[in-house]
């Protein structure tokens, strides 16, 4: 990679000439691949060397074909970076510190979430600490993006995430909502470097004042909402001090903060570059692409006020359903449930009313569970349901497939289970499920989803 002087000095004034000058040999090496696992679908199937600061990371010595890999479609790991992975290492330290409220969940807001790595990371965070008693909102403004981050949260297989499609400016509605914001702005992308070379040609020193300027905005945005006492935590996947500590003590200064990370609050570890008011990830120093970090408490403002006994809105698309019988025995979890066109919805109960208050103001387009749907007297179970945390172990019948019979399911070839019982079966490889057939003894009717079909050659 040819680099620019403009470029290095921005790296020199943000990490020092030494350490740039490590980052600028390694911008020609090949990018890294990494995993991050999920605990709540545990397997045997993917190894690698483990990341530093993410206990559930895997650093790989190559790159697989994740599309071939059954687990991949289960949700047992999510493809990340392991730089990235370091946002998810503060959010647990600081996490330590925040006493869950006794009367409601904790809430916690990841403003720009597509594709969902950090949103999962979080989510396995979340569940870890609390068990049920959290709210994630998972928001991303770009509604084609928006629908990528659901479909990614939904073969995750967490109930306690929300997803919405709002600019940050409509999160003000929501004034001292949040105990905790993650921002992960858009920005000018070094720490692509590696893996695109578009990103290298459209780097310029304009483009970091533009990149600056709209993480402000988006910042001021959505404080608001942000309760007094709270916690943000800001990151981007660049290096330079305009995108990032700048930023960080203009909020600071602008907006009625302290900074968290003044002081090594995070511990050393390998290879992560202290700067002013956080934490640098580059290339060379680290395995992964790159990452920036550092956090502010919000000192005052307004506190949210809790308006009791409100309903999700009801559309013509969405409504409250009766239970279906027998529907109880299916998962581990007490929900309310929505219909949604022709699909029954179950929102843990414990965040139905949180539920409520993000549909008077945001553009939810997820929130809970698919569970199915019903057609004349028979429960048609839904394939996010097979991937959820929330579906009970003993619920259906199951068949564990090889690596063959798997690949063929999630490619919707026709597969047929001759001596499993018929009716609805649990399709599982090495122990996670991938989703629901109907037998019928002599063939098999798929509810894999067409949209999540493989659709390269799986020979």
């Amino acid at each position: 990679m040819i680099i620019g002087d403009t470029f290095r000095k921005y790296m020199e004034e943000a990490i020092g000439r030494d350490n740039a000058l490590v980052a600028f040999s390694a911008f020609d090496a090949p990018a890294s691949v990494s995993v991050r696992l999920n605990p709540f679908k545990p397997s045997s199937g993917m190894e690698g060397e483990p990341v530093s600061w993410a206990e559930h990371g895997r650093v790989l010595s190559s790159r697989p074909v994740f599309t071939l890999d059954p687990l991949f479609h289960a949700g047992a790991y999510y493809v990340q970076d392991s730089s990235s992975m370091f946002v998810g290492h503060a959010f647990r330290k600081l996490l330590a510190g925040i006493r869950k409220p006794e009367d409601r969940p904790l809430r916690v807001l990841d403003l720009c979430a597509a594709p969902g790595g950090k949103t999962t990371d979080l989510a396995a965070s979340l569940r870890e600490a609390f068990g049920d008693g959290f709210i994630l909102v998972s928001n991303e403004v770009m509604k084609a993006r928006a629908g990528i981050l659901a479909a990614n949260v939904a073969i995750w297989g967490d109930p306690n995430v929300a997803v919405t499609s709002d600019d940050p400016s409509a999160f003000p509605a929501l004034a001292g909502y949040f105990d905790v914001i993650l921002a992960d702005v858009p920005c000018s992308g070094e720490g692509m470097f590696r893996k695109d070379e578009e990103a290298v040609r459209q780097w310029s020193e304009d483009n970091v004042a533009l990149c600056q300027a709209r993480q402000r905005r988006i910042l001021a945005d959505v404080w608001p909402s942000l309760a007094p006492g709270g916690v943000l935590i800001y990151s981007t996947c660049t290096f330079n001090r305009y995108e990032n500590d700048l930023n960080v003590l203009w909020a600071a200064r602008e907006l009625g903060a302290a900074c968290l990370f003044k002081e090594d609050v995070l511990g050393g570890m390998p290879g992560v570059i202290r700067t002013e008011v956080g934490y640098s990830l580059v290339p060379g120093h680290v395995d992964g692409e790159g990452q920036y970090c550092s956090a502010l408490r919000k000192n005052s403002e307004v506190e949210y006020r809790e308006v009791k006994g409100r309903t999700p809105r009801q559309t013509k698309t969405t409504r409250e359903q009766p239970v279906p019988k027998g529907l109880d025995a299916l998962l581990t979890r007490k929900v309310v449930l929505r219909q949604k066109g022709e699909t029954i919805i179950g929102v843990p109960e414990n965040i139905y009313q949180d539920v409520a208050v993000l549909e008077q103001s945001l553009h939810v387009i997820a929130a809970g569970c698919a569970l199915g749907s019903v057609k004349g007297k028979n429960f048609i179970p839904d394939a996010d349901l097979a991937l959820s945390v929330i579906l009970s172990p003993d619920a259906y019948p199951a068949v564990d497939v090889d690596r063959e019979k798997a690949l063929a399911y999630l490619h919707r070839d026709a597969v047929t289970f001759p001596d499993a019982p018929l009716g609805y079966l649990l399709v599982r490889y090495m122990g996670q499920p991938l989703g629901f057939v109907k037998n019928l003894g002599n063939r098999c009717n798929s509810l894999h989803p067409q949209s999540r079909r493989i659709r390269m050659d799986i020979r």
